[in-house]
């Protein structure tokens, strides 16, 4: 039997499809509604501005029906400065109706973007490790873009033209309702094509911001690794990969376009074919002495009114229904639960922190892994104060405990403990006010070295933050620059060497002045000079810490109090160097191989 729950590229049912429209214009209002004034504001400008239009056909059938030369010159002066005045208010609403929904789609996408930044940053890392961060890009940017377009320009042309729709039709009825039946009779034919059609464009504009989603995903990518692409002479290799991906994004795009104009003409030509066959039966009525001259003349402008407002309604269509899709788009994120978040009553850590720590019994693999198992069975006690090494081969899980610590994860079973905290039952945020990290691949970002340092502590003083970067040994270079901490570092900290970069991420977390230090790496990437200066940088950052150090240069290790040895995600050895070297197990054999013991 065919499967019948169909889904499209996004994991969304088809039978879903409604409840998910429904949800796209939740998410809008949820935006719109605290500026409900301005949309009011401006309703009434746009109905303002439709009564204008729709007023002056009839203005015109007076004059018509009147006639010019059984009327007084004053008469005629005075309906024609009628004219003017009906004018001068459609000018004064048209500009008032522009002001305010420009103004409210900015504000709407502004407040769109800070909901799905803030959204993202609070995500856990097991969104990442599903997103690209390009396409997350794409959504943040590009898809926000078109909903301000729409909410800021194409839901008012929208509004206009639906106002001069239906009032048009209005006054065609009481115009001539005889007339204005022949319409409705043919209403039905242009209607369904505007249905039909307007459901295909809706999924073709959708996999259109798919694709470029995915080009925005490549490039990006790219761009992040151009030093190890033109090391590996792989420009052309990524160049035809990149436009593999934006052509297909160019054909997603051509068929939405072309859907759209299969739909635009097909209500251009339905439209006005139905408006020339009621006007060609309103020419046989006028001769026939059915109806006037000036009605026969308001009812064309009407029926014109309302043919070109279908025309355009046609047009952004299309419009709206790309807009529901970038709408669906940053819904996706902004209904993403994290899989780590805050307990409703967040258990409350002691202060001041001692910096214990303990994982009892704790078994975890990845998300995206779950058969493979990184931790089984893990058991760790830290006092306070005690600078605890890890070591082990590649994949023996050292990485993964920091990585449990920061409650970027939690594990399957066991528990994890901060000052006898389960960290399970605290608030992340508050679990990572207590740690302070420093990782191989530190980052550094695209401003200056005292917004860098500052970044531990956004509370620092100019005072504070020199006197972190002394205890990181960073002023030694800081000073012979020319700007000092006013230096910008470029993106990623490209204009410093590693040592250097170290060292401002040593100093930040000075800044940081957590109990508990995290050390992964920290100088496994550095020439010998470098590592010795940023050794005793650490060393007086550890002074009264409780410091876990992972690492594979067992020399960097030698002064820890305690050297824990991992193999397969469970400790297998522990003691200081001597005793784990008279033992004769894994931690020698490593010895062995980097000292030749």
């Amino acid at each position: 039997m065919a499967n019948n729950n169909k889904t499209d590229m996004n994991g969304i049912r088809a039978e879903d499809a409604p409840l998910r429209k429904v949800s796209e214009i939740n998410l809008l209002w949820t935006f719109l509604s605290p500026y409900k004034k301005t949309i009011f504001q401006a309703l009434a400008a746009l109905i303002v501005a439709a009564a204008s239009t729709l007023a002056i056909p009839q203005a015109i059938r007076r004059i018509i029906d009147m006639g010019f030369t059984s009327v007084s010159i004053d008469l005629i002066n005075l309906y024609f400065l009628a004219l003017l005045g009906v004018a001068f208010i459609l000018a004064i609403a048209t500009f008032a109706r522009y002001y305010l929904v420009t103004w409210l789609g900015e504000r709407v996408v502004t407040d769109i973007r800070r909901e799905v930044f803030g959204k993202i940053l609070s995500l856990s890392p097991v969104f990442f490790e599903k997103n690209r961060s390009g396409d997350i890009l794409s959504r943040l940017n590009t898809d926000t873009t078109v909903i301000q377009s729409v909410v800021g320009s194409t839901a008012s042309v929208a509004l206009r033209n639906l106002l001069t729709l239906i009032g048009g039709l209005m006054m065609m009825l009481y115009t001539n309702w005889l007339l204005t039946g022949y319409v409705f009779l043919l209403l039905p034919f242009i209607v369904a094509p505007l249905i039909i059609l307007g459901r295909k464009v809706r999924g073709l504009s959708r996999i259109s911001q798919d694709k470029l989603a995915d080009s925005s995903a490549t490039a990006n990518e790219t761009i992040s690794a151009v030093q190890t692409v033109q090391s590996y002479t792989q420009e052309i290799f990524e160049n035809s990969k990149y436009s593999g991906f934006i052509e297909t994004a160019f054909d997603a795009a051509i068929a939405r376009t072309r859907m759209r104009a299969v739909l635009t003409f097909l209500i251009i030509l339905l439209v006005f074919g139905a408006v020339d066959l009621v006007l060609w039966l309103g020419a046989r009525d006028v001769i026939a002495g059915n109806i006037t001259g000036g009605e026969l003349t308001a009812f064309v402008i009407y029926a014109v009114l309302v043919a070109g407002a279908m025309g355009a309604l046609s047009e952004v269509y299309g419009e709206l229904q790309r807009a529901a899709g970038a709408a669906g788009r940053c819904l996706e994120i902004i209904a993403t639960e994290s899989e780590i978040k805050a307990p409703e009553e967040p258990a409350i850590f002691p202060s001041p922190s001692t910096g214990k720590l303990r994982f009892e019994d704790v078994t975890f693999a990845y998300p995206s892994r779950p058969s493979e198992k990184i931790l089984g069975g893990f058991n760790l006690d830290v006092k306070g104060g005690e600078t605890v090494a890890i070591v082990g081969p590649s994949g023996a899980g050292k990485t993964t405990v920091f990585q449990l610590l920061q409650r970027f994860y939690d594990p399957q079973s066991g528990r994890i403990l901060i000052d006898d905290v389960v960290l399970a039952d605290a608030d992340p945020v508050e679990v990572r006010k207590h740690l302070a990290v420093v990782s191989q691949e530190s980052m550094i970002f695209a401003t200056s070295i005292a917004e860098n340092i500052r970044y531990g502590n956004q509370d620092a003083t100019d005072k504070m933050i020199e006197a972190a970067a002394k205890a990181a040994r960073a002023d030694e270079f800081i000073t012979r620059l020319p700007e000092g901490m006013d230096t910008f570092l470029g993106e990623r900290g490209t204009r410093l060497s590693g040592g250097q970069r170290q060292r401002i991420a040593i100093a930040r977390a000075v800044q940081h002045d957590a109990q508990i230090l995290l050390l992964d790496e920290a100088t496994s990437a550095l020439d010998a000079e470098n590592e010795k200066l940023v050794q005793q940088a650490l060393e007086k950052l550890m002074q009264n810490k409780t410091t876990l150090v992972v690492a594979h240069r067992l020399a960097t290790v030698l002064k820890a109090d305690r050297i824990v040895v991992m193999d397969h995600g469970q400790i297998v050895e522990s003691g200081n160097h001597d005793e784990l070297i008279k033992k004769d197990g894994l931690y020698a054999h490593l010895a062995g191989l980097q000292f030749g013991v």
